[in-house]
């Protein structure tokens, strides 16, 4: 009978660990997917990564559209993931972006929040799109 339990504790142990295995590998799946749409200047697709909660409070406004449309993206260098709790990330990126008109450089950085949604096994991004005012 011990050993019977001693396999079950074992068992449920390696289906725990097989559990936080598949978050964390959709965790770096999505926050690699959200860095290419970026990186790839195509902020349209980066905004399906954005908590739809936090779109449908917070929709991109026509001015937020033109501004990314001025742009391309020259860098993305993210430094994370970094737990902040059971459920939730953060990291920074640096982003590097080109004026199209003028051809100049600046870059800003991104602190991204991302939470883990139990219920439909995915990760999102509460931060939203990053803000890409450059600083004068």
């Amino acid at each position: 009978m011990r050993r019977i339990m001693l396999a079950g504790a074992a068992l449920l142990l390696l289906a725990g660990c097989s559990t936080l295995q598949r978050k964390d590998n959709l965790r770096d799946q999505t926050l690699e997917g959200y860095g290419a749409a970026l990186r790839w200047g195509d902020f349209q697709s980066a905004w399906q990564y954005v908590d739809p909660v936090v779109r449908a409070a917070h929709p991109l406004t026509d001015q937020q559209k033109a501004l990314y449309n001025t742009v391309s993206v020259a860098e993305y260098d993210a430094s994370g993931p970094r737990a902040t709790g059971p459920d939730t990330v953060e990291q920074t990126a640096r982003i590097g972006l080109i004026v199209k008109s003028s051809q100049s450089v600046y870059s800003v950085l991104d602190h991204q929040t991302w939470h883990w949604d139990a219920k439909d096994k995915h990760w999102w991004l509460e931060s939203g799109l990053p803000d890409i005012n450059p600083r004068r």
